[in-house]
Order: C-alpha cells, then sequence, then structure tokens
C-alpha cells in the first residue's frame, strides 16, 4: 500500500513538472518573440551601393577624396515602405546610405572607378544627395533623384574649385519593389563622374587650372624705338645726345651728370599640352628726358661712371631672370611669386647703385672707379651679357 501511494505520489509530481516545462516552453517563446521585435520592413534597410565597373575609365584624374558638404546630414532617402496587407503607407520614412553619405560614396568609388594615383588627385564634394518618394496613386510609388556635386583640384597644398554638376532623375515603382532605388542613385553619380570626366578631358591640355608644369622663356627687348627711352644693347652704350634733362634739374645739383636707369618685365602665358608657358620679355631702360649733364663735365670718364650705372641694372636683371624658373614657382601662384621677387631685384639695384656711388665718390675716385669697371665687365661676362 505505501508502494502504491509511493508510485501514485511520483505519478503526481511528474505530471507537474511537465505542466511546469510546457509553461517555461511558451514563456521561453513569448520572450523570443518580444526581443525580437516587430518584422522588418520592406525597404527601410539601409542602402548598399552594389560595386560594379564604371562605363569609363579617368585618363586625367582620380577622386582622392569625397566630402559631405550637404546642409541636412540626416537620411539620404525618405522612402514609401511596402504595404502591409491591403493598406498602403502614406508617409515616408528616413533610409540612409550604409555607413554614412560620404563613406558610402567613397568606398563606391574607391571600388568602382579606375584610382591611377599618377594622375590629378581630384575632391568630389557632395552638395546635395537626395531620394525622395511619394505615392500618389494605389499600388504605386513616384520617386525622384536629386544630386549636386563639385569637383576641386588638390594643388600644391591647396584645393582649387574646378565645375559643379547638377543632375537627377525620377522613377515610378511598384509599391512593394524597391529595387530600383539603388540603382538609381547609381546612376545619377555614375552621370556626375561622367560630366566631370568629359569635361577634364576637354579641358586638361589648355585650361590653366588644370596645368601640371611651368616652362620659362626670357628674351630681351634691345628695339631702339628713338623715343625717350634707351634699351639696353652692348652695341648700343650711352652717349651725351641721351641726356635731356632740363637745365633746372642742372642747376640745382652739385654732381656733373645724372642717369635714370630702371628694368621691368612684361609677359604673356600659353598653355600647351598642359603645361603654362611663361613668355617673359625682359626691358633694362634709360630715360632721356630724366638724365641730364653738365656742358663742362661731358667726357667719356663722366659718360664711363654713367653706363656702369646703366650696366649695374643690366646686372641686376640677369640676376632676377635667374631665379624666375620652374622650381621656383607654382602653378597656382606663379604671378605673385615673380612680383615678389621682382620688387626684391628692384631693391637690390636701389642698393648697389648707392654702394657704387658711395664707393667711386660718385665717380672722383678713380682708384675705385677703375675697381668698379673691372668687378662689373667680370659679371657681365659671368652671365654671358658680354664676352
Amino acid at each position: 500500500m505505501k508502494f502504491i501511494n509511493k508510485l501514485k505520489s511520483n505519478s503526481m509530481r511528474g505530471k507537474a513538472f511537465r505542466r511546469a516545462a510546457l509553461w517555461s516552453l511558451l514563456l521561453l517563446v513569448v520572450i523570443s518573440v518580444w526581443a525580437a521585435g516587430p518584422p522588418v520592413i520592406s525597404g527601410t534597410q539601409p542602402i548598399v551601393l552594389k560595386t560594379e565597373a564604371l562605363p569609363f575609365k579617368p585618363k586625367e584624374f582620380y577622386i582622392a577624396k569625397v566630402i559631405d558638404e550637404r546642409k541636412n546630414k540626416k537620411a539620404v532617402a525618405y522612402l514609401m515602405p511596402a504595404p502591409v496587407g491591403a493598406a498602403q503607407a502614406t508617409k515616408a520614412v528616413p533610409v540612409d546610405l550604409k555607413g554614412g553619405a560620404q563613406a558610402a560614396v567613397e568606398q563606391y568609388l574607391h571600388k568602382s572607378l579606375s584610382q591611377n594615383t599618377k594622375l590629378r588627385p581630384v575632391v568630389m564634394r557632395i552638395k546635395e544627395l537626395s531620394v525622395t518618394e511619394s505615392a500618389p496613386a494605389k499600388g504605386r510609388v513616384e520617386g525622384r533623384v536629386v544630386t549636386h556635386v563639385q569637383f576641386s583640384l588638390q594643388r600644391d597644398g591647396e584645393t582649387v574649385p574646378l565645375i559643379e554638376q547638377k543632375g537627377g532623375i525620377r522613377y515610378n515603382r511598384p509599391a512593394g519593389q524597391h529595387d530600383v532605388v539603388e540603382p538609381s542613385l547609381r546612376q545619377v553619380l555614375t552621370e556626375s563622374l561622367r560630366y566631370f570626366d568629359s569635361w577634364i578631358n576637354l579641358e586638361a591640355d589648355k585650361n590653366e587650372l588644370l596645368a601640371k608644369a611651368i616652362k620659362v622663356n626670357f628674351d630681351d627687348h634691345t628695339f631702339d624705338a628713338k623715343d625717350d627711352t634707351v634699351y639696353y644693347a652692348l652695341s648700343r652704350p650711352l652717349n651725351w645726345g641721351d641726356f635731356l634733362g632740363s637745365p633746372t634739374k642742372v642747376s640745382q645739383s652739385r654732381y656733373a651728370a645724372a642717369v635714370f636707369p630702371g628694368f621691368a618685365y612684361e609677359g604673356k602665358n600659353e598653355i600647351k599640352n598642359g603645361i603654362i608657358h611663361l613668355n617673359l620679355t625682359m626691358k633694362v631702360f634709360v630715360v632721356k628726358s630724366a638724365s641730364w649733364a653738365r656742358a663742362e663735365a661731358r667726357d667719356t670718364y663722366t659718360l664711363n661712371h654713367e653706363q656702369r650705372h646703366f650696366d649695374i641694372v643690366k646686372l641686376v636683371a640677369e640676376r632676377f631672370k635667374q631665379t624666375i624658373h620652374p622650381d621656383s614657382l607654382t602653378v597656382a601662384d606663379y604671378n605673385s611669386i615673380m612680383q615678389y621677387k621682382y620688387i626684391e631685384a628692384y631693391r637690390e639695384m636701389n642698393r648697389l647703385q648707392e654702394q657704387y656711388d658711395n664707393e667711386t665718390g660718385h665717380g672722383i675716385d678713380t682708384a675705385a672707379q677703375q675697381r668698379w669697371n673691372q668687378k662689373i665687365d667680370e659679371e657681365l661676362r659671368a652671365l654671358k651679357v658680354k664676352r
């Protein structure tokens, strides 16, 4: 009897255990469903741009960097989710590119576009990239993709804006199919790059913004126009007929003569095969109307002293020419660099003229004058101005 009672007791315990286990299993299922959340609605997952080989290969550039400069950096797309049952959604939901617009586009381009780093590095700035959808009719969704990008060149430590491009497309899709969204995004991005590729191919050889190097060519202006200006030439030294200054200036000076030389350069540039050719003309001159001499001082010795003032300007001009070479210039700012070097050379000219007059006593010290004559001639020969 006790044995039977014991069996009954064990049986009851077994039934209680099975009921407890069943409730535990049901509770586990309920907890699992609750933890997983509601089912994912089609069309709301992050958009992944598919890698594809673009239908062109850049010959003049590569995309070095993508920068997201959108005013609103929230989701790229606002899409109509797929209908649940018979109910169609009436409000678009935000859907972004996977990893964000900047990272997603940069990754897509680096994998899909040829990246030859020997070409020009270009920055692609995203000003606008958006997809907006609406559902004007039951079962259909209309979408619009808009893009606005700017392309800039990285050069000499700065970024040079080139061109901007705006584009977009429209599509109409079934309410339950989102397959058209991602290809549409890729299409507008591809067209932006195709447009830039066509532009840079046309402009690469002739647009100064795209120039890759500089070449410098100097020549000397020696033509004597028989006007108020005498241009430096070995075959045409100064003569007393070049001193046309007014007698008023002569009477007010304690010196026997004075000459007013200077130098300047003129230039024009042209672009050939992506190279800036700087064609510069050097002008070393004396202004006749600003130069004068006393009648009693018009001898060979005094004329030589004044000629040496002219020679000093020629020396400075030749030194200036030596500083204007491709390695000293940048494509971005060659003109300002040349102007700065010109100002520095002009200061050197004034300093040497003052030193020359001080050491020769304005020509009175004949021994010092002879030393300067020799020094100037040696340097003219070293610069191949004089043989």
